[in-house]
């Protein structure tokens, strides 16, 4: 009898221990525990920290340089945004904004910036870079949300400002930044590149200058994977490019490509909409 009662107590030690331990896991001093993606202060402390030494390290140094431009967005902007790097092609490259510079009648820089949305946990850099962070879009409030913005950014007087910004639609898999002109009248656009790991392809946004550098871009998506196509084109020859969307059956065994349906840009609806019936519209 005396083991019986022995043991009830024995277990019923246990599980009052067990109990306190799991409240304490959940009531402790949590903020000893966050990091740097919990605490604006704490990660602003850490930008400035690996500024001040990728400033050391430098060597000679150019007025309006990219760790330049990185303090200005460091100094400007709300916690949590930052100047993106390109993705990195091996395990051993050395990590570079996605910045383009041009000389055109003054030094502009063309960026990717990423923002947090507010009332989130701040977003880290690791995550919305690369091929598997594409995979983000199905869950990115665990890792924060990133809002990503094509930027123009004017050098003058010793000092930057922003031109314009103008918003890429995804979340996360960002891969790189490129400038090209279209080939039927030249305009110059960005090609924003991101990787789609669920299609296996990928996804570019297109920021062309219609009205010039200076002037908020136009954007038209394209992309590539293993069931799914849309290519860029010119078919009523207007400044804007238009694009074909590419039709596939899925055989089971085969995917094949069957057809295609143009959309033209209307200015007047602010939108594509398709040659075969103006029903079919896209933003972009």
């Amino acid at each position: 009898m005396k083991k019986i009662i022995f043991s009830i107590f024995l277990l019923i030690t246990i599980i009052v221990i067990g109990g306190c331990g799991k409240k304490d896991a959940k009531t402790g001093d949590a903020a000893g525990d966050q990091g740097a993606e919990f605490s604006p202060q704490k990660d602003m402390d850490i930008q400035r920290y690996n500024l001040e030494k990728m400033k050391k390290e430098a060597g000679p140094r150019s007025p309006g340089d990219t760790i330049a431009l990185m303090e200005y967005v460091l100094s400007s902007y709300p916690s949590g945004t930052y100047l993106v790097n390109y993705d990195l092609p091996n395990t051993y490259s050395v990590n570079r904004p996605a910045v383009i510079y041009i000389n055109q009648g003054g030094q502009y820089v063309l960026g990717v910036v990423a923002k947090s949305k507010p009332d989130e946990r701040l977003i880290e850099t690791k995550n919305i870079v690369g091929y598997d962070q594409s995979y983000i879009d199905l869950d990115s409030t665990k890792l924060g949300t990133a809002f990503f913005y094509l930027t123009l950014f004017q050098f003058n007087d010793g000092q930057f400002s922003v031109v314009w910004e103008s918003a890429i639609p995804s979340h996360g898999g960002f891969n790189n930044i490129s400038l090209n002109r279209w080939n039927y009248l030249g305009t110059p656009y960005v090609r924003v590149n991101f990787y789609f790991a669920q299609g296996v392809g990928h996804i570019d946004y297109n920021y062309f200058m219609v009205d010039g550098l200076t002037q908020k871009p136009h954007l038209l998506m394209t992309y590539q994977g293993i069931n799914f196509e849309r290519t860029m084109a010119n078919i009523n020859n207007d400044k804007y490019a238009d694009y074909y969307e590419h039709i596939f059956f899925d055989y089971g065994d085969r995917i094949v490509k069957r057809d295609s349906v143009g959309f033209i840009w209307s200015p007047k609806d602010s939108m594509y909409v398709s040659t075969s019936g103006r029903r079919m519209t896209r933003p972009y």
